[in-house]
């Protein structure tokens, strides 16, 4: 459930009305959490508060968004939720992973809490193996998305304008019935479940995911942050480039000199 600061404002924090929730999948390459790392930190968003759950490997450390000495000491924990009131954007950020058999219960809970809060849509972040995509998915872009039914009726046509890709779905039974087609996300965490339970409770979910490897996945996340950009247009620019995304201090200790100084 969520639990607000103290200091992000009482019941004012968890006013969510008419906000977009975006978050990430805890999959391959970690590439949706690393993008949600760029939106917190580009926008300097304000924590308001945490999402306690059982569901998640415990973890605290300091704050990854540091920016002087004096709030370098601030902790950080598994779950934390950010809020930019002038986009009405609310961002959960996940930095552990899921227990065994525990997807299920978190994404119930998790639902719940968008239901109460009335946040209007959810933007989830994900990836998927590249190793593992048919030889449709190999064509084009490795960008993809998906939309609940209630949410294609809002925006289904824009994406048709943005001429992004639908994540194509795959054969149940390769080579044996390859008529019947299933969605299919390797590597892809609670994605797919999340998706399915916010289609039957008619909640508005978009997914948006890349195929990548696992390895340095900086580019990855500068590709998916942008892609999200096309869409919300966070930043207003005529050429999406990394350079228009702070870096978070915390991937200097996390890739170490892969990363030129000017990207802080």
């Amino acid at each position: 459930m969520f639990v607000p600061c103290e200091r992000g404002g009482g019941s004012a924090s968890s006013d969510f009305k008419g906000f977009t929730l975006l978050m990430p999948a805890v999959s391959v390459g970690n590439v949706g959490q690393l993008a949600i790392d760029l939106v917190i930190s580009t926008f300097n968003m304000t924590k308001v508060g945490y999402f306690y759950t059982d569901c998640l490997v415990p973890m605290v450390g300091n704050n990854p968004y540091a920016t002087a000495e004096e709030n370098s000491t601030e902790l950080s924990i598994n779950a934390e939720v950010y809020s930019l009131p002038s986009k009405k954007l609310v961002v959960l950020q996940i930095r552990s992973p899921f227990i065994k058999n525990k997807y299920r219960p978190f994404c119930q809970t998790l639902l719940s809490w968008v239901e109460s809060s009335k946040c209007a849509r959810v933007v989830l972040l994900s990836s998927s193996h590249a190793y593992q995509r048919n030889d449709e998915q190999l064509l084009g872009t490795p960008l993809r998305y998906l939309l609940t039914p209630d949410l294609e009726k809002a925006v289904g046509g824009l994406m048709q304008e943005l001429n992004w890709k639908e994540m194509e779905k795959v054969a149940a039974y390769p080579g044996i019935n390859d008529t019947e087609k299933v969605l299919h996300i390797p590597g892809g965490g609670i994605t797919k479940l999340l998706f399915t339970e916010s289609c039957s409770k008619g909640i508005q979910m978009a997914v948006l995911l890349k195929f990548c490897s696992e390895g340095d996945n900086i580019p990855d996340a500068f590709a998916l942050v942008n892609y999200l950009n096309e869409w919300l247009q966070l930043i207003k620019c005529e050429v999406n480039t990394s350079s228009q995304w702070k870096i978070p201090s915390s991937w200097r200790l996390l890739f170490g000199s892969g990363l030129p100084p000017a990207l802080f």
